[in-house]
């Protein structure tokens, strides 16, 4: 049914649609220009075939829209796992180089991939973390149409590294009592990526110069305990792949690392010496035109640490 987003997905990174140079992520004023970012998404992202992730409206506002998958399967039938993408954004905007460039880069290998379009400020990180539970038990729900197996591996970026870390450790076998049988479906990845994520308001007060806001880490002391990854690990999660640079504080990462080893659960810790917050591939084709040669290595090495966690194509 999705066929059809196969092209698209090569047209947008041939045509670069969802490139933002980081120059024009602000107005004169200083502040964000969420709304020329999501305009830019939008635009990028209309003629894609979508799934919506929810049966009712959870949000109105016109410009941001309905949260929604975009799912592109493998061009050769496969029983390989599906890699579900969340962009990064700080819970504001979508960073929308952590989406289509890696989807296509993945999708190349021949993984069937999913975008997820997640909801945004004034909405809550809990709510984004909803959606990202909502979009695992939807895709198994929606498998054959979608056109995979029902193995999901969850790869984010940022923002988004901290949904995927949130899936992998607050997750559930499903209602089997549930009117909607959608939730009825287990939300347990079978492998999380977490790319330049992971960071915990209740492990660093402040992580990347951030105050511990709504939007970014919970609403709550408890739900930032919650939303706090490494607080939340348990020996029945999925293997984790981790990576990012020393410039987010590679302390984010292995104190994800630390409690996953405690735990006994299947992890791989890369942290880069070189490179910066926001690179996606490190290939260049990211909104700061950064190309680092050895940053731009770790889809190769997921891809290897996929295949040693029976997860290759």
């Amino acid at each position: 049914m999705f066929e059809h987003n196969i092209g698209l997905l090569e047209q947008a990174v041939l045509g670069r649609a969802l490139i933002n140079p980081v120059s024009q992520h602000r107005l004169a004023d200083g502040s964000l220009d969420i709304a020329g970012n999501l305009r830019l998404w939008n635009e990028a992202m209309e003629p894609f075939e979508r799934l919506p992730l929810w049966t009712l409206p959870v949000y109105a506002d016109e410009l941001q829209g309905e949260p929604y998958l975009v799912p592109v399967p493998a061009a050769q039938k496969t029983e390989s796992p599906l890699i579900l993408i969340a962009h990064g954004g700080g819970f504001r905007w979508r960073t929308g180089c952590e989406a289509v460039n890696v989807a296509h880069w993945f999708h190349q290998r021949g993984y069937p991939v999913a975008i997820l379009a997640y909801r945004l400020a004034p909405h809550t990180r809990m709510d984004a973390f909803l959606d990202m539970r909502r979009a695992i038990r939807l895709l198994r729900s929606a498998k054959e149409r979608v056109g995979f197996g029902g193995r999901i591996v969850a790869m984010g970026f940022s923002a988004g590294g901290m949904l995927a870390a949130n899936a992998a450790t607050l997750f559930d076998l499903g209602d089997a009592a549930s009117a909607d049988p959608v939730e009825r479906v287990s939300s347990r990845l079978d492998a999380a990526v977490v790319c330049y994520g992971a960071m915990s308001a209740t492990a660093f007060p402040a992580p990347f110069g951030q105050q511990p806001d709504a939007a970014l880490f919970g609403a709550t002391p408890e739900e930032r305990f919650l939303l706090s990854a490494e607080r939340q690990v348990r020996t029945d999660m999925p293997p984790v792949f981790l990576w990012q640079t020393m410039s987010d504080d590679g302390r984010h990462g292995m104190n994800l690392a630390s409690a996953l080893q405690a735990a006994g659960v299947p992890y791989e810790l890369h942290i880069f010496q070189d490179g910066t917050h926001g690179l996606a591939l490190a290939d260049g084709e990211n909104d700061l035109d950064v190309f680092s040669e050895s940053v731009s290595c770790w889809p190769e090495l997921c891809i290897r640490w996929m295949k040693v966690n029976g997860l290759s194509v």
